[in-house]
């Protein structure tokens, strides 16, 4: 790539637990040829994605070139956080050939779109595409992709009935923005949910996208990377539910930060993840835990009631083995006592 060259970013998108982060661990333990930055956007404090993948960081890829924007939103923090990083990573020696962009699974990839047409990089920089990841089980399920006639019979029926959840217009406007669509997990959903995922999100999409079935994040990177479908400039092919309004919101979801102690026994810690999620409505709870006798971090990923776990590193002494997790729910789901009730019960825990 020469100086002059627009430097391609890659925005991935999709849902809570979709598998963004496995996806971008592949890309950098398989870039094909190419030297990767990465760019993290969380919801919440705890910064678990980007510190997975730093931890997975490589030559193609090392430690510097990954970074991590907590507790923000991308597209709302341009001038003070999003800019800046971008051109950081641009005076990179060496250079990055390719930029990919990890966003919150509650974003709207749209606006980000247009922080791209920003002065201080629209001239050297280029939107390669948007990879949308959708979780095949759960797409098959219906749990972001309302039955569409239904939905508008009933605001017929009554216009002051608020007929969008939240969740579905995130997922909608996520495929509505794709490049792609990587539909994740299909061994859980089995062949019949991956044909009803793949129907819904053809019926959901404003144009004929392709769906790839991606087990585990593995995918060949050229079918991702190098579509040079400059994003920025096809914005209004790609429609949202908020085009009508100047900025957007993020005050439909919230999270909590939960300190919890030591456990003895991660089945326990895994099943009261479960029983909260069921009981209150949590939509992603994601951290690590210390457990008793083991010198190695648990680190703890749940969509809904789903969890996994696995060891992941030794601790470092100066981090005390303290547990955290971060809940993520609509707003009105969040009662951080409650929450802290059933994950951390006791005076040892802390938000």
């Amino acid at each position: 790539m020469t100086d002059l060259a627009k430097l391609p970013v890659t925005v991935i998108t999709g849902f809570l637990g979709s598998g963004k982060t496995t996806l971008i661990r592949h890309l950098m333990q398989n870039p094909g040829g190419r030297r990767l930055a990465v760019v993290v956007n969380e919801f919440g404090d705890v910064g678990v994605d980007g510190e997975i993948l730093k931890g997975c960081a490589i030559p193609d890829c090392p430690a510097e070139n990954i970074v991590e924007l907590a507790n923000g939103c991308i597209c709302c923090t341009v001038a003070d956080d999003f800019i800046p990083t971008i051109e950081a990573l641009m005076a990179l020696d060496p250079r990055p050939d390719h930029i990919l962009i990890e966003t919150s699974g509650l974003a709207l990839p749209k606006p980000l779109l247009k922080a791209f047409d920003w002065p201080d990089i629209r001239s050297r920089i280029t939107v390669d595409g948007v990879i949308a990841l959708a979780d095949a089980e759960a797409v098959a399920a219906g749990r972001f992709a309302p039955n569409v006639a239904a939905v508008e019979a009933q605001r017929l029926a009554d216009d002051s009935l608020d007929h969008e959840t939240p969740l579905s217009e995130v997922f909608e406007d996520q495929i509505a923005c794709a490049d792609i669509v990587l539909l994740t997990k299909p061994d859980l959903a089995g062949p019949e949910g991956v044909a009803r995922a793949r129907a819904i999100i053809s019926a959901e999409a404003p144009r004929p996208l392709p769906i790839v079935e991606v087990a585990e994040g593995a995918v060949d990177p050229r079918v991702i990377l190098g579509l040079e479908a400059a994003a920025e400039d096809d914005i209004d092919a790609r429609p949202s539910h908020h085009d009508d309004h100047d900025d957007h919101e993020h005050d439909d979801f919230d999270s909590v930060v939960i300190d919890i102690p030591e456990i003895a026994d991660p089945a326990e810690l895994v099943a009261r993840i479960a029983d909260l999620a069921r009981r209150r409505n949590i939509l992603r709870v994601k951290g690590h835990a210390a457990v008793a006798g083991k010198p190695m971090r648990l680190l703890v990923q749940a969509v809904g009631a789903r969890v996994r776990h696995q060891y992941d590193r030794p601790w470092r002494p100066e981090e005390g083995r303290r547990g955290r997790l971060v809940v993520i729910a609509e707003h009105h789901d969040i009662d951080a006592a409650a929450i802290r009730g059933v994950l951390a019960p006791g005076p040892q825990a802390a938000e």
